[in-house]
């Protein structure tokens, strides 16, 4: 078969050779630098001597930023000196810094705010993902903070200092959020080692600092490199998969972040392209850039300016970042909740027993095309429960977004893994005649999002939509059965093109919809900002219910249930659109 042979074609050498050389030959691959605009390039070259001939870079105008060290010192209770990186579009202070009290607020979060007051203060967080450090420095602005110290994460020794970007607005600002979505305060990163000692030293009483940053934000000439496989004939003319991830660094090797998912991305292009006579779906590979110091200027500027092509015939997202981590050995997915079953059946044959788990797909990385409603998942080694707790949640390694980030972080058997599924992945994906997505998980998310605000929604209506999501549920439970029948029918040579391409063209619709529900609070034209609070839970523009029952009657309360009645509007509308989407399928295919 040739899932087989594509799985037996990658090989991890030529990933290698390729990160040997983007990390020895294009280190601190930053957005709008010379080395950024190198790393363009060298991925072009690269796809096509894959055979990508449909290679090119692009360039746009993005606003990057480029850190520099901070300066930092405790003045109170002592004199110390610490070491300090300025993170990206951190403000700039003025020349003399500012001075204030240090109050340590945990993970940053809104929670971690509760019973302190850090207005004129300095504020001290854990350097997690929970929130985004983006997220971090906008809730500390709404709490009146005047500055952020961010102490890495790993083990309580590491003295790795990171570096990081603290800008919300998600790719480039608009006039409309310029002024109320960029960031606002003042941002540095320190070791975790410096950061417990700081933390220990607020626990037993004031403590007073002094930071200084030094930083350019601006906006600056960036280039993205995309190569495109297509398809000469195909019975689904003009779709494909979307592949993505990355190309800019921070300084230093930055072999795992992300030279090692472009390498593996230009080894699936080699081999792919050799069986595209074998295809019934394309591949397009998107380079991005301006992730790092830009927060997705790159894949954002793509999905805005191939809104057309995406909308009509993209019908995955498949990002890669940070795959083979050394010391990882497990594996962790994330996905919208239709692509799980597919993915999961691929994990448990080619993962030899190793441990696998899912978690639902949030707005992380470059995920840029959410209000699209691509459907996406991304797929790695990860590290065990015990090691996230023994290194304050280093999810992609202690020496993540600092200069540790060196070959040696890299396993290269591990890596022959991670090709091998990833083959697998988007050989379905490019092959099956009917899609191998399935929607009743999705309904499944919906229902339990809607009992969990059941009680605090019901001033505004939110009882009908729940009666609404049982009659889509019931209604995936057909489709789901039906695209089974489907497939089997394919499987026995007994298959029908336009049963396919009706069955195809439903999900894509259903996706567009759901997806968008399900992953975006701002909805399908918007991008949320990076790391935003809504984004943790299923149906971002119900987030605030709950807080409707805290608020007595009066302005605060009557302008949120307002908000909250059109959010409910926009639920309703969403399930009542994919049930007719489900019965115009029914009808054409039963």
């Amino acid at each position: 078969m040739a899932t087989v042979a594509v799985i037996d074609e990658v090989n991890a050498a030529n990933v290698r050779r390729h990160v040997e050389t983007i990390v020895t030959e294009i280190p601190h691959r930053a957005a709008g630098s010379a080395n950024g605009k190198r790393m363009a390039e060298y991925s072009c070259a690269a796809m096509k001597e894959a055979g990508v001939a449909d290679t090119r870079v692009h360039e746009l105008p993005a606003i990057v930023s480029f850190p520099e060290h901070a300066d930092f010192a405790v003045r109170s209770p002592a004199q110390i000196s610490i070491q300090a990186n300025t993170l990206g579009h951190s403000t700039l202070t003025m020349p003399e810094g500012i001075t204030g009290d240090l109050v340590y607020v945990g993970s940053g979060a809104f929670a971690d705010y509760e019973g302190k007051d850090v207005r004129g203060k300095i504020i001290l967080t854990e350097l997690s993902y929970s929130p985004a450090r983006h997220e971090k420095q906008r809730i500390a602005a709404l709490m009146g903070a005047i500055g952020c110290v961010m102490m890495n994460w790993g083990h309580p020794e590491n003295e790795a200092v990171p570096f990081g970007s603290v800008k919300p607005v998600w790719g480039n600002p608009t006039p409309e959020n310029y002024d109320t979505e960029m960031a606002t305060l003042p941002c540095i990163g320190i070791s975790r080692a410096a950061g417990l000692k700081l933390k220990d030293m607020c626990a037993e009483g004031p403590v007073r600092v002094w930071l200084k940053t030094h930083v350019e934000n601006g906006w600056r000439p960036v280039q993205i490199t995309v190569g495109e496989i297509a398809l000469d004939e195909s019975p689904e003319p003009g779709d494909f998969v979307l592949v993505g991830g990355h190309q800019d660094s921070w300084p230093g090797e930055a072999a795992t972040d992300n030279a090692a998912g472009n390498a593996c991305m230009i080894e699936l292009a080699r081999v792919f392209n050799q069986h595209r006579g074998e295809l019934r779906r394309g591949l397009v590979f998107g380079f991005w850039t301006a992730h790092e110091t830009g927060t997705m200027a790159g894949s954002s500027w793509f999905a805005d300016r191939n809104w057309d092509k995406l909308r009509d015939h993209a019908v995955t997202y498949f990002q890669i970042d940070q795959p083979a981590c050394v010391g990882t050995t497990r594996w962790a997915t994330a996905s919208n909740a239709e692509l799980k079953s597919f993915h999961e059946r691929i994990e448990k044959q080619l993962l030899g027993g190793r441990e696998y788990y899912w978690k639902r797909a949030a707005k992380s990385g470059d995920s840029s095309f959410f209000g699209l409603g691509i459907p996406m998942f991304h797929g790695q080694g990860a590290f065990t429960e015990q090691e996230l707790k023994d290194t304050a949640l280093a999810t992609l390694g202690w020496w993540h977004h600092s200069i540790e980030n060196k070959l040696d972080k890299l396993d290269w058997d591990w890596m022959q893994v991670h090709l091998q599924v990833y083959a697998a992945y988007l050989w379905e994906l490019c092959t099956a005649p009917v899609l191998p997505f399935a929607y009743r998980p999705v309904a499944d998310q919906i229902l339990a999002r809607l009992d969990e605000l059941a009680a605090a929604g019901e001033p505004v209506g939110l009882a009908s939509v729940a009666a609404k999501a049982k009659e889509f549920a019931a209604a995936t439970d057909r489709l789901d059965a039906l695209a089974e029948s489907w497939r089997a029918k394919f499987a026995a040579g007994d298959g029908d093109e336009d049963a396919a391409r009706a069955l195809n063209g439903a999900f894509k619709k259903l996706s567009h919809m759901l997806v968008t529900l399900q992953s975006s609070a701002k909805g399908t034209y918007g991008q949320d900002t990076y790391g935003y609070t809504p984004q943790t839970t299923m149906i971002p523009c119900l987030y605030d219910i709950p807080q409707l029952g805290k608020l007595p009657d009066g302005e605060e309360r009557w302008m949120l249930e307002t908000k909250l009645v059109r959010d409910r509007n926009r639920v309703a509308d969403t399930i009542a659109d994919a049930l007719a989407v489900i019965g115009d399928a029914e009808r054409t295919l039963v």
